[in-house]
């Protein structure tokens, strides 16, 4: 994701996981996998991003994004859960299925 397209993506009908993150944090690359397979498993549903916050400060400072990861999810381009930091997968799935109304 970018600048240029972040509110078409979070404003396109369907709940929307953004992950934000940088090349240097040890705790993104930690969860990249996690994500990964709950992006395949969610396949469909629910659409998943990464936003790089230093190529793309503007939107991490518009959403108040201070520590990575952070992983947002949006509904109608509004944000409706925000987690900060590693969490264990099936704690994080619970709560796109939370945000996701199921």
């Amino acid at each position: 994701m970018t600048e240029a397209n972040f509110d078409k993506v979070v404003n396109n009908g369907k709940v929307t996981f953004v992950d934000f993150w940088a090349v240097w944090c040890g705790p993104c690359k930690t969860m990249e996998p996690v994500v990964e397979r709950l992006a395949s498993k969610f396949a469909g549903s629910v659409n998943f991003g990464k936003l790089n916050v230093d190529e793309h400060s503007a939107i991490a400072t518009r959403y108040e994004v201070q520590s990575i990861p952070t992983f947002m999810v949006f509904r109608n381009g509004t944000p409706v859960d925000a987690i900060v930091g590693t969490m264990p997968e099936a704690a994080l799935e619970q709560r796109i299925r939370k945000a996701a109304g199921g």
